[in-house]
């Protein structure tokens, strides 16, 4: 130390109290995780359920050598330095009112940080990071829960939650015990408990058990039998009923198979599609309730699709398709065979053709007619489920045709959904 320096220092600790001084240590030592290698490195290779199939006009370690390229550039350009020490978040990239950061993105981050540990030496201190900016923005009503949106600054555009934010994180506190255990400074799985136990409280309609919105949405709300058809992820609740317990979430599985087998039958029969947000969800009582709901009109929330296939809905062959491929849910697989049969229908088996949008009918929407990852890969998910003739062919061409998009020419969603996308064409998403 510089003999000033060591001055300086002498005359600062001359005036503070032990109390203060133990008080300033605690907020700024960030203590490192231990060095302790993942239970279950990149690549993993899992075992899909039977009848599901990965791409294979290409050897395995090129599937994998592709998701790790993009995984590198997806880091270098998404997780930033948050506002406290260790702190890292997911930047949101140019969204309106200079939006830094939504849950959804912390949650897409988390979970891919803990599945890319083993490739990426660092995941660990990164996932770490990724946790301590949720915590330091609680939901209101909750400290559990993450609030939805942070502006530039790290300053929080308000306390409410965003539902499918919060079920991600949880679900990756879940991979981080698989993967590290919990005995570090982070104690992931009780965290992860917590929050689920939080998600089922505020953000769970328990009259059907829909997903609310958030957790701003009380029983005396207008929308409070209404719920984002994307936030139904039966994948991520089978983990949740393992880790708690909580039969409840069994139930939510249930219900929203039914709910969703009504959509698709009364409003898109022929090409299976849901709209982005559902309304005025009811069900009767007994063994076999019967189930009613709507489609939402234009600007319900978001945009003049409200009721449409759109930048919501997008992801449901996504979110649906994982539970055909870790659990084999036959439910799963009748919804994604009517989603493949279409698509391949009105592409022509060609994945130039998808587009950015449709009505419940399966028409393309006006003036949509462009690439968007966050439309395609999904539609890949669910090509994995695929077993009629042709399947493995169209599988192949959409693997090939994501992966030829570079980065630079997409935004965060479109370029997140690719990432987790190309974890699970490639055979290397598993269940904690």
């Amino acid at each position: 130390m510089h003999r000033a320096d060591a001055g300086r220092y002498l005359w600062i600790m001359r005036y503070l109290t032990p109390g203060w001084i133990a008080s300033v240590f605690f907020f700024l030592y960030v203590p490192k995780p231990a060095a302790q290698p993942p239970r279950r490195p990149f690549p993993q290779h899992v075992t899909l359920y039977a009848g599901a199939h990965i791409p294979d006009h290409v050897r395995r370690e090129e599937l994998d050598d592709s998701v790790r390229a993009f995984y590198s550039a997806w880091k270098k350009r998404y997780i930033r330095k948050g506002c406290g020490p260790g702190q890292y978040y997911v930047w949101f990239e140019g969204g309106p009112g200079h939006t830094q950061c939504v849950s959804e993105g912390q949650g897409y981050g988390m979970v891919i940080t803990a599945l890319m540990a083993g490739y990426d030496t660092s995941a660990r201190t990164q996932y770490d990071g990724l946790f301590r900016y949720y915590r330091a923005h609680p939901g209101r009503g909750d400290p559990s829960l993450m609030a939805w949106a942070q502006k530039k600054g790290c300053r929080d555009m308000d306390g409410t939650t965003a539902t499918d934010g919060d079920m991600d994180i949880a679900y990756s506190l879940l991979l981080a015990d698989a993967q590290w255990g919990s005995r570090g400074p982070i104690r992931y799985l009780q965290e992860g408990q917590r929050m689920i136990a939080a998600i089922m409280n505020k953000e769970i309609n328990h009259a059907h058990y829909s997903m609310l919105l958030g957790n701003s949405i009380e029983e005396d709300s207008k929308d409070f039998s209404d719920m984002r058809a994307s936030d139904f992820m039966p994948a991520h609740f089978r983990a949740f009923l393992r880790a708690t317990g909580d039969s409840n979430w069994s139930r939510a599985i249930g219900d929203n198979y039914r709910l969703f087998g009504y959509m698709q039958e009364r409003y898109s029969p022929e090409a299976g599609l849901l709209p982005d947000f559902i309304r005025h969800i009811s069900a009767g009582e007994g063994p076999h309730p019967s189930v009613h709901a709507v489609p939402a009109g234009a600007h319900y929330l978001e945009s003049r699709y409200d009721g449409c296939y759109y930048y919501n809905a997008c992801r449901v062959p996504w979110r649906v398709g994982l539970d055909v491929l870790l659990y084999g849910d036959q439910r799963a697989l009748g919804m994604e065979a009517k989603i493949n049969r279409w698509i391949r229908s009105t592409t022509r088996n060609e994945p130039d053709n998808i587009s950015a949008g449709y009505t419940l009918d399966g028409v393309d929407l006006p003036r949509h007619y462009f690439e968007a990852l966050s439309f395609i890969t999904p539609f890949a998910i669910s090509a994995m489920t695929d077993r009629s003739a042709g399947g493995q062919a169209w599988l192949d061409k959409l693997w090939g045709y994501i992966i030829r998009f570079r980065l630079r020419s997409f935004d965060y969603y479109d370029n997140s959904i690719k990432m987790i996308g190309l974890i699970v064409l490639s055979g290397n998403y598993w269940a904690p």
